[in-house]
């Protein structure tokens, strides 16, 4: 039976993040939900240990609508993280939000259908507030970050998770556009609610790569291609790479946040 480290951070990514850090240990994990995406890595990034799950597994063998978000929430619950750092590749739906940019998301809207999204199927119910879904205090400490690196980051942003695999069709994109909407995703949805049911801090990086299908009255926006978001996502890897060694050192040992305490006030007495 393995030992199971205590560590603090974790960060859900592609398969590209194992590059970023030093490799301490790598083994499997069993949980109450089953098996994870893949190996949980533990590495040291600027002194911290930091756990890292490949999302979609290693060499992306898991598509969105198939991975077990319980299990790769619930392995970082039983490490012990306390602050889930969610980097994703993204789609934009407007036209002031560019391939290379960075949005630090803090609402989504869920367009996903038939995924798992609770651990709490009873007996015991509770029901978290998602009212502000991401951790203000985790956003906060990316951004001033991104700003001191002169990284291109929209400070918020509203983003819609859509089923996937399948990329939008241009009247569903113009319909996400046309709320206001900036930031389109596949994954986003369970994963940050989960983390907030087990009173994690989550935070969003979502690396813009195209522009979706196209934005309506942009006629020189193309819709986008499975090359256009592999070229720009790994531009913007380094980058990311930049940021998290620049903001992971920074992570306060004491939370205030809503997270924090989330299940609180969620229990049905």
């Amino acid at each position: 039976m393995i030992k199971i480290p205590e560590v603090k951070v974790g960060v859900f990514g592609g398969s590209g993040f194992y590059s970023f850090l030093d490799i301490k240990e790598e083994f499997h994990m069993d949980t109450p939900y089953g098996m994870p995406s893949d190996k949980i890595v533990i590495g040291e990034l600027e002194g911290k240990d930091v756990a890292f799950i490949p999302r979609h597994g290693k060499g992306h063998t898991i598509p969105p609508h198939m991975i077990n978000y319980r299990a790769n929430i619930y392995a970082m619950h039983m490490l012990g993280v306390k602050y889930l750092f969610g980097p994703c590749a993204a789609g934009s739906l407007q036209p002031n939000v560019r391939p290379g940019d960075f949005v630090i998301c803090d609402q989504f809207v869920d367009r996903t259908k038939g995924r798992i999204d609770t651990f709490y199927n009873g007996p015991k119910t509770n029901h978290v507030s998602s009212a502000e879904p991401y951790c203000p205090d985790l956003r906060k400490l990316v951004i001033e970050s991104a700003k001191e690196l002169d990284i291109n980051c929209h400070e918020k942003g509203t983003v819609v998770i859509v089923q996937g695999p399948r990329f939008s069709t241009r009247s569903e994109s113009k319909w996400y556009s046309d709320q206001g909407w900036e930031v389109i995703n596949m994954t986003q949805y369970p994963e940050c609610y989960l983390a907030r049911e087990l009173e994690i801090c989550y935070v969003n990086i979502s690396l813009i790569t195209d522009f979706d299908a196209g934005l309506e009255g942009h006629p020189e926006v193309k819709p986008v291609t499975y090359d256009d978001v592999i070229k720009v996502f790994n531009e913007n890897n380094i980058k990311l790479r930049k940021l998290l060694f620049h903001a992971i050192p920074k992570i306060k040992k004491i939370r205030n946040c809503v997270c924090s305490s989330a299940l609180s006030t969620a229990g049905i007495n």
